[in-house]
C-alpha cells in the first residue's frame, strides 16, 4: 500500500516520494509492442483492418516532420519499408476509410493533412499507392496561413448511403462556429475530388483543435478543443451544426488531445480522451446515459507509459492471438507508437467485446 511506503520505516522525505512514484510508475498499463522509431517526430496512428485476415491488418503512424513521413507497421510494430511513404511536409493526422468506389474497383484508402502545403493526401491501401499525386487543397478562400494551417483529419462514412466524407481542422481558426471544414469525397474512374459541404464546430479560442474522431454507427463527431473540452456534433451534415454537447471540462492537467473509440457493439462502449501532459486517457460512456445520449460522464482514468501521448486509435474485433478482444496503439512522444491488448486497458473496470 502507499500508505506503508510513507508512514512504516524511517525513510527520509525524499526516498517516500522516490518509492511513491515507482508504484505508481509500476500501475501504469504497459504496451506489449513499441514500434520502431520514426526519424522524426511521432504524431497520430490509424489502424487499417484486413478483411480477408485481420492478423495482417496494417498500423499507420504519421512522422510530423517538414521531411515527414507516414510509417506502415506490422501488428508487432515492425515497419514495413515497402509500404512507407516519404516526402510529405509535415503530416499530423491519419484516418482510414474503406469501400470507395474508383470507377470499375472498390479500394480501401488512408487519408492525411499535409500542414505546409494545406492539401489532403490519399493512399489506397493495402499497397499505399497515392490516388491523387500531390493531394487536394481545402481551406480555398481563406486568407492568412494561420487559417489554413491543417491539422486534424477524420473520415466519416454515412452507413445508408455510402458517401464518404472528411472532416479537416487546422491550427487555428474563427470562433463563430466554422472551425471545422467538412468535405464530400467525389470518386470516379479517374480518381477523386472534394466538395465542400458545411463549415460548422465551436472554438474557444485558447489554443487548437487537432483531435478529430467519428463515431459512423451512432453518426456523431468528437474533437478536442485543447484545454477545454470534447464537442461533439452530428456526423450527417444534413442534421445542421448544433453542438449536441461539451464533456470532459474538469480534471485534465492540461490539454485534451487525442480520442478513440472502442465498440462492445452498435451501440455501447467507450469514448477515450488522452491527457496529454499526465501520460494517462479519461474513459468516458460512448452511449451517454439512458435519459441522455449526449451525457458523458467520467467512468475512470487509464494510466499508461505512453509519454505525452496526443494520438490514438482503437480497434474493438480480435485480431490474432495476442489481441483476442481488440487493439490500443497511442503515439509516444519518443519517436514510436505503443501497442496495447485492450484487456490490459479495460483491467476490472471496463468490458471487453465477447
Amino acid at each position: 500500500m502507499l500508505s506503508g511506503l510513507i508512514f512504516t520505516n524511517c525513510n527520509t522525505p525524499n526516498q517516500n516520494e522516490n518509492k511513491k512514484e515507482e508504484v505508481q510508475v509500476a500501475q501504469r498499463v504497459q504496451p506489449v509492442f513499441v514500434t520502431d522509431s520514426l526519424a522524426h517526430d511521432s504524431d497520430d496512428p490509424a489502424v487499417w483492418i484486413n478483411p480477408q485476415d485481420p492478423s495482417k491488418s496494417l498500423i499507420l503512424g504519421t512522422d510530423k516532420d517538414k521531411d515527414g513521413a507516414i510509417y506502415v507497421f506490422d501488428l508487432e510494430g515492425k515497419t514495413i519499408d515497402s509500404l512507407v511513404v516519404r516526402d510529405i511536409q509535415r503530416p499530423n493526422n491519419v484516418d482510414i476509410g474503406y469501400g470507395l468506389q474508383l470507377g470499375d474497383r472498390t479500394v480501401d484508402f488512408a487519408v492525411t493533412g499535409e500542414r505546409l502545403t494545406s492539401k489532403l493526401r490519399f493512399f489506397s491501401l493495402p499497397d499505399m499507392k497515392e490516388i491523387v499525386p500531390g493531394g487536394l487543397e481545402v481551406y480555398e478562400g481563406e486568407t492568412g496561413p494561420e487559417f489554413r494551417d491543417l491539422m486534424g483529419v477524420a473520415i466519416y462514412t454515412q452507413p445508408e448511403t455510402g458517401k464518404h466524407y472528411v472532416i479537416a481542422g487546422r491550427k487555428n481558426g474563427p470562433q463563430d462556429g466554422s472551425y471545422l471544414w467538412q468535405y464530400e469525397i467525389i470518386s470516379d474512374a479517374s480518381g477523386i475530388s472534394l466538395n465542400l459541404v458545411r463549415k460548422f464546430g465551436q472554438f474557444s479560442g485558447q489554443k487548437e483543435i487537432e483531435a478529430i474522431a467519428v463515431d459512423n454507427e451512432l453518426g456523431y463527431i468528437y474533437y478536442s478543443d485543447e484545454g477545454i473540452g470534447v464537442r461533439k456534433y452530428y456526423a450527417d451534415p444534413a442534421k445542421g451544426n448544433e453542438e449536441l454537447t461539451l464533456f470532459g471540462t474538469e480534471g485534465f492537467t492540461k490539454d485534451h488531445e487525442g480520442i478513440s473509440i472502442y465498440k462492445l457493439d452498435e451501440n455501447t462502449g467507450y469514448i477515450l480522451v488522452s491527457d496529454q501532459e499526465a501520460n494517462q486517457f479519461h474513459v468516458f460512456p460512448r452511449e451517454g446515459t439512458a435519459e441522455n445520449p449526449n451525457q458523458h460522464e467520467l467512468i475512470t482514468i487509464i494510466k499508461t507509459s505512453t509519454l505525452s501521448s496526443d494520438g490514438s486509435e482503437l480497434v474493438s474485433l480480435p485480431l490474432n492471438k495476442t489481441f483476442p478482444k481488440g487493439l490500443f496503439v497511442a503515439m509516444s512522444d519518443d519517436r514510436t507508437f505503443q501497442i496495447y491488448r485492450w484487456e490490459d486497458m479495460a483491467g476490472e473496470e471496463l468490458k471487453s467485446i465477447k
